[in-house]
């Protein structure tokens, strides 16, 4: 496995610089598997929580144990006047590159996958900036505008399919066949901007929970959108995550503290939804109280006698050291 993976890495490493420049700036590279993604979920999308904020769609990333899901989500872009291009999938020489995603001032290819949302495989028709603020076109983006009213509604930019392809990849068996227009061309060579701390620490925070894993939930996430990144769960997921990994936390833990999480999350999710977005003081104290007494049932149940003693075997040198452990954090 380890060769494979160095000869992928060396393979990759080649083709960055065997590729035309306009392309050169959309390769990962390290990250290929010989396996294509699972079709996108279909999922409703959360409401925006805070005008500003640009929406980031759902994408299957890869981690040791194979596939998981990103859970779409709204962010704030770093800077005014730029757009979201997503990542996406791309068959190369027998082996599936992922090429990420970027910010820039126009919206280059993403192979033709059709996240919805204003992402219908070309451009994004969900919103524009009109001088220093984001208009939302609501006929394709969630928008409440009793809250946001910086909106319009153009609805001659929906595709009406009557089959809509879930396709998550380009090229390759069974792939998108879509290639790159001039415009896309153009918008490659021009200066992009990585993902902001929040894009990567809600992408590890994904990682870390194992109820996102394509071979955990079939292609079926509990968790498919968020209406945007939250630290306090991310951290209580990375907690439970480390205890699993470390043999602290027994499977039935694992699973009965991951379904706990999952239930808050659901509930935060349906309390903005009827909100517009936003959740009421009482709410917002019910959640914390709810996340104090999860926190405390992950560290009682990392601390008690049982424990996965075949993964404290195999990972003696990475276990989690209790003095380390503090409840509530």
């Amino acid at each position: 496995m380890r060769r494979l993976f160095s000869t992928r890495v060396l393979f990759l490493t080649l083709l960055v610089f065997l590729v035309p420049a306009a392309s050169r700036a959309q390769v990962s590279v390290g990250v290929s598997v010989r396996v294509g993604p699972p079709p996108l979920p279909v999922y409703e999308q959360p409401p925006c929580p805070v005008e500003g904020y640009m929406w980031t769609p759902g994408y299957w990333a890869y981690g040791d144990e194979g596939y998981y899901w990103v859970p779409g989500v709204w962010v704030a872009p770093p800077r005014v006047g730029v757009l979201w291009t997503p990542g996406y999938w791309g068959w190369n020489e027998g082996v599936y590159v992922f090429h990420a995603g970027y910010w820039g001032p126009h919206i280059g290819f993403y192979g033709g996958v059709n996240y919805g949302f204003g992402y219908s495989g070309v451009g994004f028709v969900g919103g524009e900036w009109r001088g220093g603020r984001f208009a939302y076109n609501t006929a394709v983006v969630n928008v409440n505008r009793t809250v946001i009213h910086n909106t319009y509604i153009n609805k001659t930019v929906i595709v009406n399919n009557r089959t809509v392809n879930r396709t998550s990849f380009n090229g390759g068996p069974g792939g998108i066949g879509a290639r790159p227009t001039r415009g896309e061309m153009s918008a490659s060579r021009e200066r992009h901007m990585q993902p902001t701390a929040m894009q990567v620490s809600h992408q590890h925070s994904a990682g870390s929970n194992r109820a996102n894993f394509a071979s955990e939930n079939h292609g079926r996430p509990a968790t498919a959108a968020m209406g945007r990144v939250d630290a306090r769960e991310g951290k209580q997921q990375a907690r439970i995550a480390n205890g699993a990994r470390s043999g602290q936390l027994t499977p039935r833990e694992t699973g009965r503290l991951e379904n706990r999480e999952a239930n808050i999350n659901r509930e935060v999710r349906n309390d903005r939804a009827a909100n517009g977005g936003k959740l009421t003081p009482q709410e917002r104290a019910q959640v914390n109280h709810q996340q104090n007494n999860a926190s405390r049932q992950i560290y009682n149940d990392k601390h008690n006698a049982r424990t996965d003693r075949a993964v404290q075997q195999h990972n003696a040198p990475k276990s989690e050291h209790a003095q380390n452990e503090h409840p509530h954090r």
